[in-house]
């Protein structure tokens, strides 16, 4: 199996990578090939229209797109904000367009996000609810349109991910440290759903849907059991033995970080995985307390 994967050296792709080796011939594309550290390295720009990386997508059998500048980096400036936007339209526009030109049967995953829905409080979100307002929602409608045009030469799955939990990046490292310290609290009124998935389950799911050749379309790939920020707070303290007593009042967020603190960690969705569900997927780290004590272990 030839497999390619974009992002394939960051906190989602280099796991996935280790774990799709035992399949085939995995290429990562990157920028920088010499930096990756597992898979094939290939060098490439999605916005130049040549390069060698053009024949790897267009003969791989997989095509998984991970590829996108952090949302949750820094501050939103405009410029940021652009480049959200185009690091994710540029990626999946290259890669579909390399896939057109070599038609053949093949699967591409195309990385999206639970921002798909915007701040919904306490409404319940399977895959048929409708996009929300806000950047988030603009970014992820727009680079999932792009992803769907290779429907008519690839089976397409679109997973739409929570925030993923693993102790070496993502949102999780970044709480430690506080918490650590014992100055961990609650976001806001800790009221806010917040969708959560382990990163192990991530990496079960594109297994899954390379092997389930059924599955195509979006999925929602967040725990089936979501929690408000208040519970997650409080399993974090109780995993690391910590009290939780300093809550982080809403009105800082946004004098530190501007919108983004409204469209990241103040949002609420309560996102429910109900196609994988129904279609068999099951989840390893369910419960929320297990996935913590999981990745804390690591």
């Amino acid at each position: 199996m030839k497999i390619v994967i974009a992002g394939g050296s960051g906190f989602i792709g280099e796991p996935l990578v280790r774990a799709l080796a035992a399949r085939g011939n995995v290429a990562v594309l990157s920028r920088n090939p010499s930096k990756v550290k597992a898979g094939r390295g290939v060098a490439w720009n999605p916005r130049e229209a040549g390069g060698a990386w053009r024949d790897d997508v267009a003969n791989a059998d997989v095509v998984i797109n991970l590829a996108g500048e952090n949302v949750g980096a820094g501050r939103w400036t405009e410029s940021r904000k652009q480049r959200i936007l185009e690091s994710r339209i540029d990626a999946t526009r290259a890669l579909v367009d390399a896939m057109q030109s070599a038609p053949r049967a093949r699967t591409f995953i195309s990385a999206s996000a639970v921002g798909y829905y915007g701040s919904r409080g306490d409404e319940m979100l399977d895959e048929s609810a409708g996009a929300g307002r806000g950047f988030l929602v603009d970014v992820t409608r727009r680079w999932e349109e792009e992803a769907l045009r290779a429907n008519d030469i690839a089976r397409v799955v679109i997973p739409r991910f929570g925030v993923v939990l693993a102790s070496d990046g993502g949102a999780l490292s970044k709480m430690l440290l506080p918490f650590r310290m014992g100055v961990g609290g609650r976001i806001g009124s800790g009221a806010q759903w917040m969708p959560w998935i382990d990163r192990d389950d991530v990496i079960r799911f594109i297994e899954w849907a390379i092997d389930r050749e059924e599955a195509r379309g979006v999925y929602n790939v967040a725990a089936p059991v979501p929690v408000t920020n208040r519970d997650f707070t409080k399993a974090l303290a109780s995993a690391l033995h910590r009290p939780a007593i300093f809550p982080l009042p809403a009105f800082v967020l946004r004098i530190v970080f501007g919108e983004m603190a409204d469209e990241t960690l103040l949002t609420s969705e309560r996102v429910l995985p109900a196609r994988a569900t129904a279609e068999g997927f099951t989840f390893a780290y369910g419960d929320v307390a297990r996935s913590l004590r999981h990745a804390l272990a690591r």
